[in-house]
């Protein structure tokens, strides 16, 4: 029998929100963790998965009330000490979260990083650290780990900022880890190794994984059970293959129909509701196939050797060229869909943002209506800007927190003079939150009372004020979990087949790319190394990077040949 490393039981976690009100985020959550084992807890954003987990070591707001038990080895940890917590935070249980540069401190190098908790829990001395640390860089894969040590994290690409976020959990050989979302952030290939490297170190130092995502196809390539959460209650729970090949609930088999994938290609995604309903409906719907686009619809854009560099100091008096993106070349078709897609550091994202001159390019065309961008004047920029628009990844950070929704529709309206006042100009805006989901009680909020899928809507909202040709989406729908991302992204359909739209779509993602793209560029090291219709990149790549991107995509728990 195994033994459980673990034990969560009848944990109830609520926040104090002032008056009187309390918020329940986790209502009687029970399961193991056995020992060398791992176990995957799945849900949709708001599902509670987070909160059960930083609840094992009290990593939670002053307002959290906790109730239930969590026995590690035999104690309950909701009744330790700080003193207790603090002796097991690193030692014994050690943790790895979403997004390593909030994590990690700036203003501290890697090796000081490295050594804190060697020095703290194992008691080494400076030179034992250090050179303890130095072996642990290399043990999750960073290549010359000695000069490593002295690198600030933001000296670090995204995949070895995570690397080092699980050096640093590993430094105390820990009983267990638990990864809160470690790798939603990164390309394929870098999720990719970041899931490998914790299987591989799983097995090497026999501790037990907690891990923590919205991606059950993800979580089918590295867990042995799995707990599905939604709304604070646990859904369904069993061994991955069961989970797999019988799900039992209807959330589960919602979950694992809704995100797009490299097979087939239907009109719309399934979303999380429609799934369930149509399970316990009378029969079930049927997926429309998708439309055919014109392939002699007008041409919108033509960029043809669209280059940027930058250029990086060397020395005292030095510099040296870096060649972001090379002689970038296609054309996009009013109503079609261009997918970007590459690794992080491809270029992709500078290709779009030279597109719109938000980075000046070195050399090459982006004609527009018969004119070349980057060879506008100012005026003549703004009036054009109004007709290609961009959507980025962080919607939060690209609304402003002062502005209420409604002002932040309003105000591009103003600035270029699209309707004739203000009453008009607020009745389009909140027509244009009716065409992205949102009712009219959202127009006098502010950004941070909404969701990210909501924020994201918000921001396609924006753009939309100014009857745009073209938009550029920028990762867009990354940082969605697979439910939202999937009503996202039919909404983009949706916009594209009422208004015309044309999309320059860069993702890391190359079964959102399959999903809503009509051609792809696929580019490595600031060059498009292949270029074709979606459909042909994927039935019969060409490249070999190509060919590595889309072994890298998650396909989920695979029965054994």
């Amino acid at each position: 029998m195994t033994t459980a490393l673990l034990s969560i039981q009848d944990l109830r976690v609520a926040f104090r929100m002032g008056r009187g009100e309390r918020a329940d985020a986790v209502s009687g959550v029970s399961f193991d963790v056995p020992e060398n084992a791992t176990v995957a807890l799945v849900g949709e954003s708001g599902s509670g998965k987070s909160v059960t987990a930083m609840s094992v070591l009290n990593l939670l707001p002053d307002n959290a009330e906790r109730s239930g038990r969590v026995e590690w080895r035999g104690r309950d940890l909701l009744r330790a000490s700080l003193a207790e917590l603090q002796g097991l935070r690193g030692r014994e249980i050690a943790c790895v979260f979403q997004d390593p540069m909030s994590s990690l401190n700036p203003v501290f190098t890697v090796g000081q990083q490295l050594c804190e908790p060697l020095r703290k829990h194992l008691r080494l001395s400076r030179r034992q650290a250090w050179v303890r640390a130095e072996a642990l860089l290399g043990e999750v894969g960073i290549p010359e780990p000695r000069r490593r040590l002295g690198a600030y994290p933001h000296e670090l690409s995204g995949g070895q900022q995570q690397r080092v976020m699980i050096a640093m959990a590993l430094a105390c050989e820990p009983r267990l880890l638990i990864a809160d979302e470690p790798t939603t952030a990164l390309d394929v290939t870098i999720q990719r190794q970041i899931i490998e490297l914790l299987a591989r170190l799983k097995a090497s130092h026999r501790m037990s994984l907690l891990f923590i995502s919205h991606d059950l196809a993800l979580v089918g390539e590295i867990a042995d059970q799995v707990v599905v959460m939604r709304h604070g209650v646990v859904r369904e729970q069993g061994p991955v293959a069961r989970i797999f090949e019988a799900p039992q609930d209807d959330y589960t088999k919602a979950l694992l129909a809704c995100r797009p994938g490299l097979d087939g290609n239907p009109a719309r995604l399934k979303v999380i509701d429609d799934h369930i309903a149509a399970l316990n409906g009378p029969a079930a719907v049927p997926v429309p196939v998708a439309r055919p686009k014109d392939p002699a619809a007008p041409v919108v854009l033509e960029v043809r050797s669209l280059a940027k560099s930058f250029w990086l100091r060397t020395g005292v008096f030095g510099r040296r060229e870096f060649k972001a993106v090379q002689d970038v070349n296609f054309r996009l078709r009013r109503g079609h869909t261009l997918g970007v897609v590459g690794e992080s550091g491809s270029g992709k994202t500078t290709m779009g943002l030279t597109l719109l001159r938000l980075y000046e390019p070195t050399q090459g065309e982006v004609l527009f209506d018969g004119r070349n961008l980057l060879t506008l004047a100012d005026a003549e920029r703004q009036a054009m800007r109004r007709r290609i628009q961009i959507v980025f990844q962080n919607p939060y950070a690209s609304l402003n927190p002062r502005f209420t929704i409604g002002q932040t529709l309003v105000e591009p309206m103003a600035i270029h003079a699209i309707g004739r006042d203000t009453a008009e100009r607020e009745r389009r805006a909140r027509e244009l939150l009716r065409k992205v989901g949102l009712d009219g009680r959202a127009f006098g909020k502010y950004p941070h009372e909404f969701s990210g899928g909501q924020r994201q809507r918000v921001a396609i909202a924006r753009c939309l004020t100014l009857e745009p040709e073209v938009l550029v989406l920028d990762e867009a729908v990354s940082a969605l979990d697979v439910s939202v991302q999937a009503q996202v992204l039919n909404l983009l359909k949706d916009l594209q087949d009422e208004f015309g739209l044309s999309y320059v779509f860069i993702s890391h993602d190359l079964a959102v790319v399959r999903f809503i793209s009509d051609e792809v560029l696929v580019m490595k090291d600031g060059v498009v190394v292949e270029q074709a219709s979606a459909e042909q990149i994927l039935r019969a790549p060409q490249q070999d990077y190509t060919k590595r991107l889309l072994a890298a995509v998650p396909r989920g728990w695979q029965p054994a040949a």
